[in-house]
């Protein structure tokens, strides 16, 4: 184990101290106080200090304790000191090396870091290592039992519950887009990669897959949940989205290939569904060794896994891309509205309203997944102030109407269409299908575009916008409806809204809420 003795801590008080972080070069003239306000913090982008191995993290929520901060700095590498400036709701956490700092930083530009479930700002200080008197015991403890821990040492149960406080060993895992089927094995073997797996529940919620996966030490869950936050467990698909769970320990009561814990072996399979079809298993099992194997960030190409899931997905009645849409709003329903809709999840081909039954229609998407994923997330929404009924079609595609035959334009052709989402394979709309929510996901904003002009926009679609928030380049933004329904209607009219100058909004559904 490398020395405990490299490990210094320290706290400040009092509010002079600040000052040597205030010099007029310093790059950080703006932040004397820890409550800088939005200009503020745009100078501070401008005036970034060059990488250093100790960096400036700020507004800290009160209650922030030391555990709470060094956990942030743990799954990069070795943190060699702390600190804290309570009064200020900042901190100083020194890394062993630069490069992880840079690491570091470089995570948590893509990924804002969360302590207590609030936002905090972290960025290089201009000082090159902390230099603070050794006297506070309790944070020295912490650091000397956080740095035996990564030295292979085993954590001794202060040292658990120190960093129990900064997470769990509890993982909660949702799978986006979700192609092909993801077996317990699957995750299993992925997340064994960084440490031991103990148990897995595995269930589906608001029509997500999601699993809980439990690590025997929360060190363990940090590094995976760093390591496989956002990848795709196969080519485009299959996008993994992790979290800590607020459980610390799971209690699974069956083996089977919906939960298993992996300390015993001995449990019953219980009543649950029945093993996974033998062919599918075969095929994951003979070839899980070279799918993940490898594991180049978890974009090893399945062949296996893409045909154990179309031997899955075959299983549903018909597996053509074509979808009957049932229910409709016959007054207020059009291909264009459907079109946009279903071209959330997939890119529409042909649209069909029923010339003897205009309450349904007939939708092609490019294949047969396209067509699963957009089924699974649109039947039972409401559409137009109707709930919609979404199931496979036996058709294989939509004819369009013979020459010369006026079918009133309820037939559509969008082959061609520059509007399709997942022409380009690997595009980054491959991770962001979400079901519908109320909150919506806008881009390509023109630079003078107003968050008034957004809500006025947003609310003429016949809704009511509850919250608003605009990234930092004001490029992007979410804006939240009062009600799913209402983001569904904003969606089809103003998804592709030219907002001048040939600049085209565009909308999706978001995961998170303002």
């Amino acid at each position: 184990m490398d020395g405990i003795g490299d490990v210094a801590v320290g706290v400040k008080r009092g509010s002079d101290e600040l000052s040597m972080y205030n010099s007029p070069n310093s790059g950080m003239s703006s932040i004397s106080d820890g409550a800088s306000n939005g200009s503020d913090s745009k100078k501070l982008r401008v005036e970034e200090a060059p990488p250093s191995r100790v960096l400036h993290i700020r507004k800290l929520p009160n209650e922030a304790s030391e555990t709470e901060v060094i956990a942030l700095g743990l799954p990069f590498g070795k943190v060699t000191n702390i600190l804290t400036l309570k009064g200020k709701n900042q901190a100083f956490l020194e890394m062993g090396t630069e490069e992880a700092a840079i690491t570091m930083v470089n995570y948590y530009t893509t990924v804002t870091p969360h302590i207590r479930n609030v936002p905090v700002f972290i960025q290089y200080s201009n000082h090159k290592e902390l230099k603070t008197d050794a006297g506070n015991q309790r944070t020295q403890a912490v650091l000397q039992a956080v740095s035996a821990v990564q030295s292979g040492g085993s954590p001794s149960s202060d040292v658990q519950e120190a960093l129990a406080a900064a997470s769990s060993p509890v993982l909660r895992i949702i799978i986006d887009n979700m192609f092909y089927p993801v077996t317990l094995d699957v995750l299993q073997q992925i997340f064994s990669k960084f440490g031991t797996v103990m148990k897995i529940i595995t269930f589906t919620k608001n029509n997500q897959f999601q699993a809980l996966l439990q690590f025997s030490d929360p060190v363990n869950a940090q590094q995976a949940k760093l390591a496989l936050d956002g990848q795709n467990i196969y080519n485009s698909c299959c996008t993994l989205r992790i979290d800590f769970s607020k459980l610390v320990n799971l209690n699974v009561k069956y083996n089977n290939d919906k939960s298993r814990d992996y300390t015993r072996p001995e449990l019953p399979a219980g009543d649950g569904q029945p093993s996974i079809d033998p062919s599918v298993a075969a095929a994951f099992s003979k070839d899980s060794n070279s799918l993940l194997g490898a594991l180049n960030p978890l974009s090893a190409a399945a062949a296996a896994a893409a045909a154990a899931g179309r031997v899955a997905l075959a299983g549903q009645t018909g597996s053509s891309g074509v979808l009957l849409v049932s229910n409709l709003n016959e007054e207020m329903v059009t291909p264009q509205s459907l079109f946009t809709l279903f071209g959330v999840y997939g890119d529409v081909q042909r649209v069909k309203i029923l010339y003897n039954k205009k309450d349904s229609a007939l939708i092609q998407m490019s294949d047969a997944n396209q067509a699963q994923l957009a089924m699974s997330h649109l039947n039972g929404q409401k559409m137009y102030g109707k709930i919609i009924r979404v199931t496979l079609s036996k058709h294989q595609t939509v004819a369009l109407p013979r020459d010369g035959l006026d079918d009133q334009g309820l037939t559509k052709d969008y082959a061609n269409s520059p509007l399709h989402r997942f022409k380009k394979p690997g595009s980054k709309n491959f991770q962001n299908i979400f079901p519908p929510s109320a909150t919506l996901h806008l881009s390509n904003i023109p630079q003078d575009v107003t968050e008034d002009d957004l809500r006025l926009l947003f609310s003429n679609a016949g809704g009511t916008v509850k919250a608003f928030k605009f990234f930092q380049d004001r490029k992007m933004a979410l804006i939240q409806m009062s009600t799913v329904e209402e983001a569904i209607q904003a969606l089809i009219d103003l998804h592709n809204y030219n907002m001048g100058g040939n600049q085209h909004l565009r909308v999706s559904f978001s995961k998170s809420t303002i």
